[in-house]
């Protein structure tokens, strides 16, 4: 690409499409045009010298306004949260397919040459992933397909949608699967953080009220892999640029599998506390664990995410904590 080519990223008053921009105007390049339905003053991160859109991209006259004149198209824009906001807003996470069915077809018709898609590792059957000691899951595990309710179900309809763009109308499609992103400027509370941010607030909460307790949903012993942002955002240029990538689902996602409670060990270092620990077994747990398989690639990349979790989680709390404190202070937070 020209550095002054036109990119389009949505999703980009949140979390990883705001450092996706981030990413981009730090390699110079100057022409960007972000999107998010959420009003500006709500959006995570703003950058000067981005045109910064607040548009619904669910509609259809959206989608063909802001993809025009684009060389590439990154869509991240999606209703979804933690599993506290997925298992119970299943409508809601189901009605982004109408996000992307309209963007790649605007895309299409725009001339754009490259097309992202945001998959999620919330894609693959649910049935391989009912023990805690899960074998790390590869890109075959998708099918035969039994994906997470409402949110699992609407990626990977739209990696299907992406796949058949590229077959049968020659637009370069790109989707990889998200593990589990983590980092600053990520939602921390409300309702919507994923379990580093809300185990971090917790925490720092705990240590601010003397309260010495902090409540955990499900046993703890559910397993997952998270990757820090810094690696997602390589990772999406690395591989949208990836021509034996065309089509192809791939993993996005660190290998290093932790138990939630580990993950707490490792927060309670970095708080320099350690908490009572109760367990609320009829909260949303989702999979008893999710690992991701990194064989494919590091194959094609030579690369994978590689930001040990303990510095990731480092630079998380905090940030958090900071946050935490400005709230307390009265000044503006991102929730």
């Amino acid at each position: 690409m020209n550095k002054d080519d036109l990119i389009v990223i949505t999703g980009a008053g949140g979390f990883i499409a705001g450092a996706l921009v981030k990413y981009f105007q730090e390699k110079g390049f100057s022409n960007i045009r972000a999107v998010d339905k959420k009003p500006l003053p709500e959006w995570y991160q703003r950058h000067p010298g981005v045109e910064s859109l607040s548009l619904d991209l669910s509609e259809k006259e959206n989608c063909w306004r802001v993809v025009e004149g684009a060389a590439e198209v990154y869509n991240l824009a999606a209703d979804m949260g933690g599993m506290g906001f997925i298992e119970k807003f299943r409508v809601e996470c189901l009605r982004s397919i109408l996000i992307n069915t309209h963007l790649i077809e605007a895309s299409y018709w725009a001339g754009v040459d490259r097309y992202f898609f945001s998959s999620s590792a919330c894609a693959y059957n649910t049935e391989l992933q009912e023990d805690p000691n899960v074998r790390a899951l590869k890109e075959s595990d998708a099918y035969p397909a039994m994906a997470e309710r409402g949110y699992g179900w609407e990626k990977l309809m739209s990696e299907i949608f992406c796949q058949e763009y590229w077959a049968e109308r020659g637009l370069k499609t790109f989707m990889p699967r998200f593990h589990n992103v983590y980092g600053p400027f990520g939602t921390w509370d409300g309702g919507r953080e994923k379990a580093p941010a809300a185990l971090c607030r917790k925490v720092i909460q705990a240590k601010a009220t003397g309260s010495g307790e902090i409540e955990l949903w499900g046993d703890g012993k559910q397993t997952r892999s998270f990757m820090y942002i810094d690696d997602c955002s390589q990772g999406i240029d690395r591989i949208m640029h990836c021509d034996d990538l065309i089509a192809t689902p791939i993993n996005l996602g660190s290998s290093q599998l932790v138990s939630i409670n580990e993950l707490v060990d490792i927060i309670e270092q970095i708080a320099d506390v350690k908490l009572k620990r109760s367990y609320k077994l009829d909260a949303p747990r989702g999979v008893a664990g999710r690992n991701s398989d990194n064989t494919f690639i590091k194959k094609i990349l030579g690369w994978e995410p590689n930001t040990p979790l303990r510095e990731g989680m480092e630079k998380t709390y905090h940030w958090i904590d900071q946050q935490y404190a400005d709230r307390k202070a009265g000044k503006r937070t991102i929730s």
